[in-house]
């Protein structure tokens, strides 16, 4: 029963956090806390001086997330620089005010602006808010910087110990644990279709089954970012087929099951398919290492038996029999082709190419939004003082968390919100939690490492939870500096609310960016990867080119995740519009769909499958779908001046006539559901499809 228990949680544990990514983070910042407190101990520095190196080694565990050590270890270092002047700029600032006010609210537009340069440039300007912002908090004096340099420099240290010796990141491992985590996922989708099969379908079940697939292709894009780490190009390549190929076939069991789930089956039949896909989730290993694979049990045949049933004989249900059969033998390729990682070379280059050059200066979106904070928080300086001359600088700080990752007045509106709901859930925290252990240092400090581990895990996928997190370390802090009451909670959570109004307010007033327009230049991003995706397919099947689709599909993958990010606040309950939430999802769902179809494309297309006159007519398809994506994207970045120009339906001539290889008649359907995806995209942009004009006409 314990053992049961354990292997649950441990499954949950990697299907919520694959690869272990945000348990590493989290470890690191406290355990790098606990080593740069540690070592300032001899030192005999003020408690407030020593925050600083607890600060520095949080935050760079926190933000620093460069792709290679070699550049995570530049990035501390110029932490180390920019974060040195940072905390001068505090000390003089407090020291003549209101400089610090101006410095404060002029950091924003930099940690704002700076995110145009990628990780590295996030990172530091959040660490350089964030080590002006404590200094303030902690009331620090020009007197103290040596000592508060010298802390910045032990956490930033301890930070680089625990990141490249204690608790290092090791590829291989991290992909095993991914790859734990994708089979966890496989589970949960076929979890969710015994559900749908169960309950007959039904709204919830649907929710179910999409946060599944949502969460399954997670997997697949982290096996696909890490799989270039352990295994050479080519190698990575088969594994990153294998794995959209389980994907793809665990898409089209929920697509099956829903269908069914709308037809009623006779006695028995639902209860048979249950336990069918229930013996099925029991074969998903916990770890791919451990049991043999899926191809070497009895249960594995049965399902081959069941899934080749002849049509003209087939049973209620034959469908799912089907859809299960196909999973597991995609499931079987995937486990052969991983198996073989540990003989696999490492020593091979990256192919990828270089980033294009990032513009130092330009105005766009990114400047609009710094603009948009810097005056955010000039607002919230000035209401602010209003509930506090203290504490004002809450309210600049919400602002600025408001801002950093998002794009649109819409998405800073709902973090906003989720920011000051967990601040008010964190306020019950904070209190209760100082009221237990007041007094009591070594309990304050555990708590507090409890606070910093559950802030730095849930900052990625929870707004809400990591304020509440915040919030609650705050009341612990104040204990243990001896100014803790009830009240300055309050302040917190009302300059919170103030910062978050300003930042709308200026979201939405000063050169606003609305949801839409981001959304509509993301879409417009994603037209032009299936662009670019379509032209290589083609090249790739008639044998003209071998080049990477599989990397294409991928870039089309990242663009409409990029879509789904965009569109949330249209999609979220808090929108009470109904016509702008089901336009959102129909805008996403329709993306997806496209997205899924040339996954299934990039995994089953070969150099040269089609030649001579199916090459040509293949050509003439993928030409016309082509013609199409340009359509819908001038529709797309300029509304409103195509009303003229029709979408080019097909002409009802399959590409897959007299084609015998299922494989190659399976791809070339796969692109005749994406241009349907496409045509229903247009509709969704005004762009009307139109019959082809008959030749000679």
């Amino acid at each position: 029963m314990i053992a049961d228990l354990r292997n649950a949680f441990l499954d949950r544990l990697a299907a919520a956090d694959p690869g272990l990514v945000r348990l590493r983070l989290a470890a690191s910042a406290v355990l790098g806390i606990a080593i740069a407190i540690g070592a300032l101990t001899p030192l005999h520095f003020p408690l407030t001086t020593s925050l600083i190196a607890a600060i520095a080694a949080m935050m760079s565990a926190f933000s620093i997330n460069d792709a290679t050590s070699g550049g995570q270890a530049l990035t501390l270092c110029l932490a180390a620089v920019v974060g040195s002047a940072t905390i001068t700029a505090a000390c003089l600032g407090s020291a003549y005010a209101p400089l610090d006010t101006v410095i404060f609210v002029l950091l924003i537009f930099v940690a704002v602006y700076v995110q145009r340069f990628g990780p590295r440039g996030t990172a530091l300007g959040s660490m350089t808010f964030f080590l002006f912002f404590f200094p303030m908090f902690l009331q620090a004096h020009l007197s103290q910087l040596p000592q508060l340099i010298i802390s910045l420099l032990f956490g930033l240290a301890a930070n680089a110990v625990v990141r490249f010796v204690l608790l290092r990141r090791n590829a291989e491992s991290e992909l095993i644990r991914i790859r734990r985590a994708f089979r966890a996922r496989v589970a949960a989708a076929v979890r969710a279709t015994e559900t749908t099969i169960t309950n007959g379908g039904g709204d919830r079940s649907d929710r179910q089954i999409r946060t599944a697939l949502a969460r399954l292709h997670e997997a697949v894009l982290l096996i696909e970012d890490n799989a270039t780490d352990v295994v050479d190009a080519r190698e990575a390549d088969q594994l990153r087929r294998r794995a959209i190929e389980v994907e793809l076939a665990v898409n089209w069991l929920t697509i099956t099951a829903r269908r069914t789930s709308t037809q009623p089956l006779p006695p028995g039949v639902a209860d048979d398919l249950v336990a069918r896909l229930a013996r099925f989730r029991s074969l998903m290993e916990r770890d791919p290492r451990e049991l043999p694979l899926i191809s070497q049990t009895g249960e594995y045949s049965r399902m081959l038996v069941e899934g080749s049933r002849i049509d003209d004989r087939a049973r209620p249900g034959d469908g799912i029999r089907r859809a299960l059969a196909e999973l597991a033998v995609a499931d079987d390729r995937a486990q052969r082709v991983a198996n073989r990682e540990s003989t696999m070379d490492t020593t091979t280059e990256d192919g990828t190419e270089d980033p294009e050059p990032v513009k130092a200066f330009a105005y766009d979106n990114q400047t609009r939004s710094a603009i948009q904070a810097v005056l955010g928080a000039g607002l919230a300086v000035l209401a602010g003082q209003f509930i506090s001359h203290q504490r004002w600088y809450w309210a600049v700080l919400t602002v600025f968390v408001v801002f950093i990752g998002t794009s649109s007045a819409g998405a800073r509106f709902v973090k906003g919100l989720r920011r000051t709901g967990g601040t008010l859930l964190g306020i019950v925290g904070g209190v209760a939690l100082a009221l237990l252990v007041s007094g009591n240092t070594p309990a304050i400090l555990a708590l507090i490492g409890v606070c910093v581990f559950g802030m730095v895990y849930t900052s990625r996928v929870s707004q809400f939870l990591m304020a509440f997190f915040i919030t609650s370390m705050l009341g612990l802090l104040y204990s243990l500096l001896g100014t803790f009451s009830i009240s300055v909670l309050w302040i917190r959570v009302a300059e919170t609310a103030v910062g978050a109004a300003c930042g709308l307010l200026a979201a939405l007033v000063i050169l606003p960016v609305r949801t839409r327009s981001v959304m509509l230049d993301d879409v417009g991003v994603a037209l032009d990867e299936l662009h670019e995706f379509l032209e290589s397919a083609a090249e790739v099947m008639s044998g003209r080119e071998n080049l990477n689709i599989i990397e294409m599909s991928r870039d089309l993958d990242r663009a409409v995740e990029q879509v789904r990010t965009t569109i949330e606040p249209l999609t979220h309950p808090i929108n009470l519009r109904s016509a702008r939430r089901d336009y959102g999802w129909h805008v996403l769902t329709t993306l997806e769909g496209i997205a899924f179809r040339a996954r299934h494309v990039a995994a089953r297309a070969q150099p040269g499958q089609l030649t001579g006159p199916v090459a040509e007519r293949l050509d003439q398809f993928t030409g016309r779908i082509a013609a199409n994506v340009d359509r819908i994207h001038e529709a797309v970045t300029h509304p409103g001046t195509t009303k003229e120009k029709k979408l080019v339906r097909d002409d009802g001539t399959p590409v897959s006539d007299r084609i015998d290889g299922a494989e190659t008649r399976a791809v070339l359907s796969s692109l005749s559901h994406l241009d349907e995806g496409l045509i229903a995209l247009g509709r969704i942009f005004g762009v009307e499809a139109a019959d082809p004009v008959p030749a000679g006409e």
